[in-house]
């Protein structure tokens, strides 16, 4: 049986539970058609890196996928129908990776690292740049009504 990577994007006001009740609904589809789910990775809420549908934000999840091509194409014909889908995305491939996927990879190594870009520890609001110092000295022109 062909084996595929579906990723689909849900809606910014839909909640975790809600996307959980989607990915039940599409497990039910495909195992209703032979298939099987391997892997399911929650990826969350994240940016979009434009607008879809008046939203600016979704909850993205990935799928591995064990089943007919009808039943895959049965499943994405069910999410273009959805509100609450507003992207999907289905790559055939050679094998499933059961490994965590690179999103879910980085996740775990912003966790270790505590606090990703906010956590600035001990360098103050300045950076390692050191003080500018006096910055009056410019060669600017003096401007309209300015003396020299």
């Amino acid at each position: 049986m062909p084996l595929y990577e579906h990723v689909f994007l849900a809606r910014q006001d839909v909640s975790a539970q809600q996307v959980e009740q989607l990915v039940e609904q599409y497990k039910g589809l495909i195992e209703g058609a032979g298939g099987t789910i391997g892997k399911v990775e929650n990826w969350g809420l994240r940016s979009l890196a434009y607008r879809i549908k008046k939203n600016r934000k979704a909850h993205y999840t990935l799928m591995n996928i064990t089943a007919p091509h009808a039943a895959v194409a049965e499943m994405e014909r069910q999410m273009g129908l959805s509100e609450d889908v507003l992207r999907y995305m289905t790559f055939r491939v050679g094998e499933l990776d059961e490994e965590p996927s690179a999103m879910m990879q980085k996740r775990d190594r912003d966790d270790r690292r505590g606090g990703g870009r906010g956590d600035r520890g001990d360098r103050g609001d300045r950076g390692d740049r050191g003080d500018r110092g006096d910055r009056s000295g410019g060669s600017r022109p003096p401007r309209r009504g300015e003396e020299e």
